[in-house]
């Protein structure tokens, strides 16, 4: 799906930047641009989505065979963020667009109960947050994740969410009714410790705090909750002691486990990326191009070896290290693995993704 036009009916209030009213024909599955002051800078995109889930291609080895995404595009404005690529399917940039323009699927907890009631749905495990995050801000407005996990509960679908937005306390007593029915899987992203660094580079996350918080309030209400330590940062947050202080802090808040992975960027993150460093780091471009030269996008072997050293003891030591590897921890493992195959996103010769 391709953003060709507007709604010829639209106010002016409504229109895309950047387009004139009538230019061109209507937008499949649009209803309406919302701006709303309460989210200053943001503008919500209401489409009407034809399907729900989303099929895993059979070759991958995801622990999960379908995923959900209620919005495309993701207000957490995380610089380094994987999932930039997908934007560009909807003719938006990497960069500020995927920041700022957020497609809001409002029928799609309708449109998955239909899905879910077919005679041939076999109830696999179902992700959300494999792509954009389903708590961002939007969802205290579209309130899109309630109806979500009703459906899966209903149906006696199991699932997983992954997220960095604290807005999942308002869902846990919600969630501990439909973990009576269906296995449920919660893991936090935490990245960094560090105040400052940290609203520089996922300027619209809430604070690490707050998201240690909500790991423990998910604890409280009877969840073991995993913690994606991803990305680390090279010269950034991978030093013994960053890393000993955020593992700390997250064993204090009573998470299972943690995995981690270091940075990945790919070709449509790396010059946003780039940008960011240049701004605000500038005299760590020079270490930044050695390890990322060229379209490579994953750090050196020698470079990925040497944070497992240093980072492998410490989760030890915390106790954040289980055999037993759950759902999320799964999920987490793969990521970090195989992150090209986790976003799902424009590897070469690859149809765009299933949108609406």
């Amino acid at each position: 799906m391709r953003w060709s036009g507007q709604r010829r009916d639209a106010t002016a209030e409504e229109a895309l930047p950047g387009l004139e009213l009538g230019e061109v024909a209507a937008v499949p599955g649009h209803l309406r641009t919302v701006r709303a002051p309460e989210f200053a800078g943001l503008v919500f995109h209401e489409v009407i989505a034809k399907s729900a889930l989303n099929k895993v291609p059979g070759q991958s080895s995801m622990p999960f065979s379908w995923t959900i995404n209620p919005y495309r595009g993701c207000s957490h404005a995380c610089v380094y963020c994987f999932a930039r690529g997908s934007h560009r399917y909807l003719e938006f940039d990497a960069g500020r667009d995927f920041d700022s323009q957020v497609v809001v699927k409002v029928n799609v907890a309708e449109v998955l109960g239909r899905e879910l009631a077919r005679p041939s749905w076999e109830r696999e495990r179902v992700a959300l947050g494999t792509n954009t995050d389903p708590y961002q801000r939007a969802e205290g407005r579209y309130r899109l994740m309630p109806g979500i996990i009703e459906a899966l509960a209903r149906s006696g679908t199991p699932m997983s969410i992954l997220t960095k937005g604290t807005l999942l306390r308002r869902d846990l007593p919600l969630l501990a009714e439909a973990r009576h029915r269906v296995p449920i899987a919660l893991a936090m992203s935490i990245a960094v410790g560090d105040p400052e660094l940290q609203q520089s580079i996922e300027p619209g996350t809430p604070t690490t705090r707050a998201r240690l918080d909500t790991v423990a309030a998910a604890r409280e209400a009877g969840f073991e909750v995993d913690v994606f330590l991803m990305p680390v940062l090279p010269h950034l947050t991978d030093s013994a002691a960053h890393l000993n202080g955020l593992l700390r802090d997250i064993r204090d808040a009573g998470a299972s486990s943690v995995l981690y992975g270091a940075l990945h960027l790919r070709s449509h993150v790396k010059p946003w990326f780039f940008a960011w460093l240049e701004r605000e780091y500038p005299e760590l471009l020079p270490a930044y191009r050695r390890l990322y030269p060229g379209s490579a996008s994953r750090a050196p072997q020698a470079y990925r070896m040497e944070l497992a050293a240093r980072i492998r003891p410490l989760i030890r030591r915390f106790g954040l290290e289980r055999e037993r590897r759950s759902t999320a921890e799964e999920l987490g493992r793969e990521a970090a693995r195989r992150p090209v195959e986790f976003a799902a996103l424009d590897a070469p010769g690859a149809p765009a993704p299933t949108l609406f």
